[in-house]
């Protein structure tokens, strides 16, 4: 059994962040922590845009690797909520991520779309309803998925600070 903890050191946030965000030069970049939550903007030279992303990464208890990031994406008017997971390989690809505000909600799960040296990623649409369940949310959630072995894995995931990082990705 792994216990994990949400550091949010801003260094590391902040390389996760940008690593997951894309490829592209950039040439300035801002980082800002919400309570368990940081956004970080930066300009890419090619094409020239603004890329914004919220993330909140993981740790085991004792080691100063990350185990878990939770990223959701800039907002696009008219489009759903974008979020992305991304976890150690050795995972189940049978079974879904989950993401739930407490034990009695269901959450939203997401099949794995993908994995690579560096985690697997599975990818949600987050619908309205459970966008205002994640802003309402003042307790810890969690994030689950199943190992290669079958054994669920429960990650705590921490809603402070979302309704203020997603406010500011909002409007970047």
């Amino acid at each position: 059994m792994h216990d994990f903890r949400l550091p949010l050191i801003g260094l590391l946030a902040s390389a996760a962040v940008a690593a997951m965000s894309g490829t592209g030069v950039a040439q300035e970049s801002t980082t800002a922590t919400y309570d368990d939550w940081v956004v970080q903007c930066r300009i890419e030279t090619s094409p020239a845009q603004k890329i914004c992303a919220m993330a909140q990464i993981t740790q085991v208890q004792g080691k100063n690797l990350p185990f878990s990031r939770v990223e959701v994406q800039h907002p696009t008017k008219g489009q759903p909520v974008r979020l992305v997971v991304q976890v150690p390989v050795n995972v189940s690809l049978a079974a879904d991520v989950r993401i739930q505000t407490s034990d009695s909600d269901p959450g939203v799960t997401a099949p794995f779309a993908r994995c690579v040296p560096a985690g697997c990623f599975a990818e949600f649409e987050i619908k309205d309803e459970a966008l205002r369940k994640f802003h309402a949310t003042k307790t810890r959630g969690k994030l689950s998925f199943k190992d290669s072995g079958g054994h669920e894995i429960v990650v705590p995931l921490s809603f402070r600070g979302f309704n203020q990082a997603f406010d500011v990705l909002a409007t970047e």
